[in-house]
């Protein structure tokens, strides 16, 4: 039986070279030969180098095995790479957006509260009069102002207000204090327009304070 297997160690270390003899010098051949008929001398020394080969392959398969693992490692890192420089690159152009809107916030000009050429106003009508001509006093008086159209009668306002219901308290002022036609009249961007354009519902939100 150690025959055979000696034989057969030998036997597959002679096929397996002759597969590189065909490239090898007749020098090396002649050395090949000698080390093969001393392995059949010695099949301990067969069976410990081919062990050894065995050992050297198992630790190249487990090599192989850890290069893969550190392949797919590497690869999932690139993946989270490219992501993260994807969100860095939406972070950036929202903080481009950002300041371009606040550089646009500081550029908006200042609108001055006071002036009543700008947004909704109400005004209160206390008349409109064909032989009276108040236009003179229009002018540099912002609580007193009028419409003045050829061959219509002169509209003259008093009071200037943000606020409808303050609008409405004064025309009722005015009222108790004998103008009996005072009545509200809307203004937007300087143009009159009709109350139910600009209120969209506040006059039927009638605060109770001013529901007398």
């Amino acid at each position: 039986m150690k025959c055979r297997l000696t034989l057969f160690f030998c036997l597959a270390f002679i096929f397996s070279s002759s597969l590189v003899f065909a490239q090898l010098s007749k020098q090396e051949k002649k050395e090949w030969k000698k080390k093969a008929k001393e392995f059949s001398k010695s099949p301990e020394s067969l069976k410990q180098m081919t062990e050894e080969k065995q050992a050297a392959e198992s630790q190249v398969s487990s090599l192989n095995q850890k290069v893969t693992q550190m392949q797919s490692q590497i690869s999932d890192k690139d993946a989270k790479i490219v992501q993260l420089e994807d969100e860095l690159t939406q972070s950036r152009g929202q903080l481009t957006a950002a300041k371009a809107e606040l550089s646009q916030l500081k550029e908006a000009p200042v609108i001055n509260p006071m002036d009543f050429s700008k947004g909704v106003v109400f005004k209160v009508q206390i008349g409109a009069f064909k032989n009276k001509d108040l236009a003179k006093y229009f002018d540099n008086n912002p609580n007193f102002g009028g419409e003045v159209k050829e061959g219509e009668p002169q509209k003259v306002t008093i009071g200037i207000f943000r606020d409808y219901w303050e609008a409405d308290t004064f025309k009722k002022y005015m009222r108790e204090m004998g103008v009996k036609d005072a009545w509200i009249v809307p203004y937007k961007d300087g143009q009159r327009v009709e109350i139910k354009d600009v209120l969209e519902g506040v006059v039927n939100e009638k605060p109770a304070e001013s529901s007398k």
